[in-house]
């Protein structure tokens, strides 16, 4: 017997409960990057209860859950991030976070209960599967270098054929979903810049070599690179997002120019081969501006994610897939976005599709944007992310 379409949509709404349950404690109870321990556990635990599933842990905090299917066939992943960030949660919910400064504001708590429902739906589906799934719950997603590269080097991905993914959106409204074929997220690098010249007495700049306004022609000079080195078709952001220097808060002594100010930024680019071209543009410009005012400096560049490219096929067929279970008025176009997400780790070793999940609601108010302290979803999202999940999987593996 083969599970219908409509079938599958009862089975995630019946997870609903189970789901809302899971993702309201990962929300009160969230942890940073790199420090998901009481979360894995959490999920692992959840994942051996379900039965039917090989659980494993490729790192310190992630887990990843096999199931082979009663017929041969190809080898498909999904992934789900766990971690939180680094803010204050200021909403009234009572679910809210119980940890000081750390809060679920992207969604992840989302995509790990949706990931569990979709597993343990799958586990009693075994018969109908051709091939294997396999389930990854990642840690970092938010930190550079990142979780995924860590459990790729495990190998978790060694003889995956294909890979999907899915995320959340506040901005977007609940019910609709968005897909695409190429470009997606850019791929990313960060960069931290120290000017040194001389300090001294503000009454007295003729003595110093002024780190601040130095700092402030390499901040407004390397904005001409996006718009004077790069062709104006490429899509490419570069902002300084960090400057410290001189007098610290409550300090009283204005009157000090500091011997040196640090600057930190991030830039974004789709085109990979042209992000590797830019640090030695943007270390043109801060040796020129520092070598004129006889100052030196420092300047270190960290290359971050590859970009997103949904594979073609791939997203025609989870697209398919979408329109099939949801209708076409339900599913638009994906505009590329400049956030960086290291699903595209995943994709460096199988070809694969992410796409977006509406969960924004403005009846309820809930609009704020990731990574905001009042950021929220509407739960209402979750089964239609379980939806859509198994919807894809059905038919890729088929």
């Amino acid at each position: 017997m083969t599970t219908t379409f409509e079938q599958l949509s009862c089975l995630a709404d019946h997870m609903k409960e189970d789901m809302v349950q899971w993702r309201r404690y990962l929300h009160e109870n969230p942890e940073l990057s790199f420090q998901e321990e009481k979360t894995s556990q959490f999920v692992f635990d959840t994942l051996q209860s379900f039965g039917g599933l090989e659980v494993t842990r490729p790192t310190k905090t992630s887990v990843m859950a096999r199931l082979i299917g009663s017929r041969p066939g190809k080898t498909l992943a999904l992934r789900a991030d766990m971690d939180a960030l680094p803010l204050q949660e200021e909403t009234s919910y009572e679910f809210a976070s119980k940890n000081p400064g750390i809060m679920h504001a992207c969604g992840h708590d989302g995509h790990t209960a949706m990931l569990l429902a979709c597993a343990k739906i799958l586990s009693g589906l075994k018969n109908q599967i051709k091939g294997e799934i396999r389930f990854l719950f990642q840690h970092a997603e938010e930190v550079p270098p990142g979780g995924a590269i860590e459990m790729v080097e495990a190998g978790v991905m060694d003889g995956v054929d294909m890979v999907i993914g899915l995320h959340l959106i506040s901005t977007m409204e609940v019910g609709t979903l968005a897909i695409n074929s190429g470009p997606l997220h850019p791929a990313l690098g960060n960069f931290d810049i120290k000017i040194l010249g001389k300090g001294g007495h503000g009454a007295s700049p003729h003595e110093t070599i002024d780190s601040l306004t130095i700092a402030a022609q390499v901040v407004t000079n390397l904005q001409q690179i996006v718009s004077r080195n790069i062709d104006p078709f490429e899509t490419v952001a570069l902002s300084i997002t960090k400057i410290h220097g001189g007098a610290v808060e409550g300090d009283m002594a204005y009157n000090v120019i500091p011997d040196a100010l640090e600057l930190g930024g991030t830039v974004r680019c789709f085109n990979e081969e042209l992000l590797h071209s830019i640090p030695a543009l943007m270390e043109r410009i801060i040796k020129g501006i520092t070598d004129a005012h006889g100052a030196n400096y420092q300047f270190s560049y960290k290359q971050g994610y590859h970009p997103v490219v949904n594979d073609q096929q791939i997203a025609s067929l989870v697209e398919e897939a979408l329109i099939e279970a949801f209708g076409a008025e339900a599913v638009h176009k994906a505009k590329p976005i400049m956030p960086g997400e290291d699903f595209s780790e995943y994709l460096q070793k199988a070809p694969g599709a992410y796409f977006y999940i509406g969960a924004g609601n403005e009846t309820k108010g809930i609009t704020y944007p990731h990574h905001h302290p009042r950021f929220a979803i509407d739960e209402e999202a979750l089964p239609i992310g379980v939806q859509a999940f198994l919807h894809a999987v059905f038919k890729l593996l088929d």
